[in-house]
């Protein structure tokens, strides 16, 4: 296990806090700051929990930004909480990113980092977005990526099979809503995902509008209905965003 120098990382912070003004004063820094209440909590074709808290809290400075995502259980706190980071890059249409997926259970360490062990699940993600319609690549590539044969119900914990998801999305309005469409797919075998081969696992529409309270604050609402082909399932979640 790698050890750090306290002295040198104190350093280091008083060097970035000292670096900071002059950086804010070069251009703009962004956070942002939300969370998602919903009815159930879908992620490609697949039901992860019933009624959720979704918090967000992320920082961007000239296309960089890194990102602290969440979700625990409401209904039922049995369900499995998870927090997600991830560091990403943007220019144009073209953004690049790593994910840290971590899930935290009773047996779940989260500065545990064994290859064979850890319950981090690393993720990478490449994409572009042309406007009318945005393409994205996701493939694990380190952590707790090991496999069970689907046949056999055998786990491996050395395994490794690069567990992948491509979706294409399409924004467009209606009716006085913003709606996006998508459709995504696993590309090959994985228990990941629990598929035998190539399946399509997410055909969704998704419908979202604000909901005025007051003249200056708003709550958008939305609603997506969902199906994953592979599994025969389908899905209907609804819920709001808070944000400043």
């Amino acid at each position: 296990m790698k050890h750090f120098d306290i002295k040198k990382m104190g350093a280091l912070a008083l060097g970035l806090m000292a670096f900071a003004p002059a950086a804010m004063a070069q251009d703009k820094v962004e956070t942002s700051i939300g969370a998602d209440i919903v009815s159930q909590y879908y992620w490609r074709g697949q039901d992860l929990g019933s009624i959720s808290l979704q918090p967000t809290l992320g920082i961007g400075y000239k296309g960089f930004s890194l990102s602290a995502w969440g979700s625990v259980g409401i209904s039922e706190p049995s369900d499995t909480k998870e927090f997600d980071l991830t560091a990403s890059y943007t220019t144009g249409g073209f953004h690049i990113g790593v994910t840290d997926y971590w899930f935290n259970t009773a047996d779940n360490r989260y500065f545990h980092y064994d290859a064979h062990s850890t319950a981090h699940v690393y993720e990478a993600n490449i994409g572009y977005d042309f406007g009318p319609v945005a393409l994205n690549w996701y493939t694990n590539f380190a952590g707790n990526d090991a496999t069970t044969d689907l046949e056999e119900g055998v786990y491996d914990k050395d395994a490794r099979k690069y567990a992948s998801y491509v979706e294409a999305t399409a924004p467009f309005k209606l009716g006085g809503c913003d709606w996006e469409a998508a459709i995504g797919a696993v590309p090959y075998k994985t228990a990941f995902y629990g598929v035998n081969g190539f399946a399509v696992t997410n055909v969704s529409v998704k419908a979202t509008k604000d909901l005025k309270i007051t003249d200056s604050f708003s709550v958008p609402v939305f609603a997506q209905v969902a199906a994953n082909p592979s599994s025969q399932k389908a899905y209907f979640v609804v819920g709001f965003t808070l944000q400043p």
